[in-house]
């Protein structure tokens, strides 16, 4: 992680958002959201028994076997099941890893039936909901095969896939593997024309992956700030704080910033200034104030823009936060 910093404009502090300050922008994965799977009444009462009683073992060891099956609708049938113990029983989820189930479910990531392929990429998720098995995930070499799940499945393995990276990354030396398999082109992809629930998970992932500097300048190739600013700009999208805040992480590199320009997002940030969430304002303006740091010339636009006016009002209203450090 780079170290963060704060600029002041008129005596007041803004900080350039800290990890820390996203929790309510950001929400975590907190399991998978897929529909749910039919199963036939004998199937489920299997489950729910197994799911309302203490010991799983003995489920849990066959469905591990079954995912190695020659029959892809038992395989289908076991990671759907695998998928659901570690979706509503939190204690499963290291359980179903030490039975040995995350190599088996990670080679269904490359099936070509696109349905097992979900199943599998959903199981992962939430088996990376517990935090002891984060390392085997990607240790066992499911970083690769959940790109590729997120380049060729359908929208709900993308959405998924999105969110079990989103997992891994939250491992430190995971970071750059993951940008280096290409995950980086394919989340702002999801970002840009996915549906609202792949936006959020999109957007969050690259939050996390561009606290490393060779993916804000992966991101910034692979054309993430049209999307950003158009996000930004758009107050019913439910996305400006989310996209701002991706943002905020990309403007430390000079590359962003100049693509940030180019794609228009100055006047974008002035506005939000001008009529966002008391919130929304000090992200703009703390993306701005890195952006002029070092320019006459990007001041000058931002000036031009009319940024004065609301950067003065917001500079006597500031939040608690915003005036808790002074230079």
């Amino acid at each position: 992680m780079e170290n963060h910093k704060s600029f002041t404009y008129m005596g007041r502090t803004f900080s350039d958002l800290s990890v820390g300050d996203n929790s309510t922008a950001f929400s975590d994965c907190n399991s998978d959201r897929s529909g749910e799977f039919p199963t036939t009444s004998s199937q489920s009462r299997r489950l729910l028994l197994a799911c309302a009683s203490d010991n799983s073992d003995e489920l849990i060891h066959q469905l591990v076997s079954d995912l190695q099956s020659c029959s892809i609708e038992e395989q289908k049938q076991a990671a759907m099941e695998i998928r659901l113990l570690a979706k509503n029983k939190p204690e499963n989820r290291l359980k179903i890893a030490e039975a040995g189930a995350v190599k088996p479910l990670i080679s269904l990531l490359s099936s070509s039936d696109l349905q097992l392929q979900e199943y599998g990429v959903t199981a992962i998720l939430n088996l990376s909901l517990c935090d002891e098995n984060k390392e085997l995930i990607a240790s066992s070499g499911a970083i690769k095969p959940l790109v590729r799940a997120l380049r060729i499945g359908n929208p709900t393995a993308k959405e998924n896939a999105a969110c079990a990276l989103l997992r891994l990354s939250q491992v430190e030396e995971n970071k750059m593997a993951i940008g280096r398999s290409g995950a980086i082109p394919l989340l702002v992809n999801l970002l840009e024309n996915g549906g609202f629930r792949g936006k959020k998970d999109a957007s969050t992932a690259l939050y996390t992956l561009c606290s490393v500097k060779e993916n804000k300048i992966r991101a910034v190739h692979a054309g993430i700030m049209k999307p950003l600013v158009e996000l930004m700009a758009d107050f019913g999208s439910n996305m400006v704080d989310k996209s701002a805040y991706v943002l905020s992480v990309l403007v430390s590199v000079p590359e962003a910033r100049t693509a940030l320009v180019e794609e228009g997002g100055i006047p974008v940030l002035v506005e939000i200034i001008e009529v966002g969430s008391q919130r929304q304002k000090e992200i703009a303006v703390a993306i701005l104030l890195q952006i002029c740091e070092d320019s006459v010339t990007y001041r000058t636009m931002v000036a031009r823009e009319g940024a004065i006016p609301p950067l003065v009002a917001l500079s006597q209203s500031g939040t608690n936060r915003a005036k808790q450090k002074r230079h």
